[in-house]
């Protein structure tokens, strides 16, 4: 399985908007959607500015390729703004023919060694919503420990959901790549 992570070029933009844009109504979509402020953003409007600002060539996002194809992204923000000591990562698999298949768990894994490197955090998050099983099962299943439930605030398809956050410490990281040797 050939797995890694890359900035995104110029290049790469048509093809990243075809992968996780084009279709509107993708299955990805159903689990993100709290996390939504607007509609996923058209051809154009991707390729000739919003891409250029948030994701062409951030090493806070990052492609994941597969098999030499884009099948995913990877992405760091600032919980606490300009402050840059809380710092919360996410990860998306775009085609849903790609899930369950240990991209997530590899790309994550991944990521989160490469924000420890590029940060001298100790710690580094990743907040999701009760709706998402899937991301709180790879959560778990790298060794993030589960930090906080926050009942009923993510609001989604006329319901309320819990917010999850989950965490690890880089000292605890550290002795999990250890084990992993």
């Amino acid at each position: 399985m050939s797995i890694f992570l890359k900035k995104i070029t110029k290049n790469d933009l048509e093809t990243f908007w075809n992968v996780a844009y084009k279709d509107q109504n993708a299955e990805w979509t159903k689990f993100n959607g709290p996390y939504f402020k607007d509609k996923l953003p058209a051809k154009d409007d991707f390729i000739n500015g919003y891409a250029s600002k948030k994701q062409l060539n951030n090493n806070m996002y990052k492609a994941i390729w597969y098999n030499d194809k884009i099948v995913g992204s990877v992405s760091a923000y600032y919980e606490d703004g300009n402050l840059k000591r809380w710092l919360d990562v996410g990860i998306c698999i775009y085609d849903q023919n790609n899930w369950h298949q240990g991209i997530g768990q590899i790309a994550l894994s991944m990521w989160i060694n490469e924000m420890f490197e590029l940060t001298d955090l100790p710690h580094i998050g990743l907040t999701t919503w009760s709706g998402n099983k899937s991301m709180m099962h790879l959560a778990n299943k790298i060794g993030l420990n589960k930090e906080a439930e926050i009942p009923k605030v993510r609001y989604w398809q006329n319901k309320y959901w819990d917010s999850v956050k989950y965490g690890i410490l880089r000292s605890a990281w550290k002795v999990l790549k250890e084990r992993k040797k």
